[in-house]
């Protein structure tokens, strides 16, 4: 079990586990997911750290799909600060507790601001790491809100 797994059970949320077999040549775990699992790229969300005004020590998480790229501007915005830069993939991994490729937006270390793309809202369930590579979880993104006090924005491209 990863800590992810554990807050939904936790939360006695409606969930799905979807195992893979993970390619360790893979360069984008999030396609390779969607792939596998034979799901719309626009329907599985990948989970980005950002840094707040380029403090590593200071992260927040987005969780985009994985048909789109990350918009750095909207997503400073959605957290009201003037800018934000991608985390790197040592301080993610630090305060997450969870390794690249396998960040979910659940369970983390610690609690962190939390943007969700609000295209989300567009199907019934979204699939999502679930803590580490070859493992997703599927549930609503409302749930998902709720469990990790995110909001809604338009935050992808």
């Amino acid at each position: 079990m990863t800590p992810a797994i554990n807050i939904v059970k936790k939360a006695k949320v409606f969930y799905k586990l979807h195992e893979y077999q993970h390619n360790p040549s893979s360069s984008s775990y999030g396609e390779e997911a969607a792939e596998l699992l034979n799901q719309d790229s626009a329907q599985v969300f990948k989970t980005l750290l950002v840094a707040v005004e380029g403090d590593q020590k200071k992260l927040a998480v987005a969780v985009v799909p994985v048909s789109g790229q990350l918009n750095i501007k909207a997503m400073a915005a959605a957290l009201k600060v003037k800018k934000v830069v991608m985390a790197e993939v040592v301080a993610a991994e630090r305060i997450t507790g969870y390794i690249a490729g396998g960040i979910s937006p659940l369970g983390q270390k610690r609690v962190l601001p939390t943007v969700i793309d609000e295209s989300a809202n567009s199907y019934e369930s979204i699939f999502m790491s679930a803590g580490r590579r070859g493992l997703e979880i599927e549930m609503s993104a409302g749930d998902l809100a709720i469990l990790t006090s995110a909001r809604f924005a338009n935050i992808s491209r």
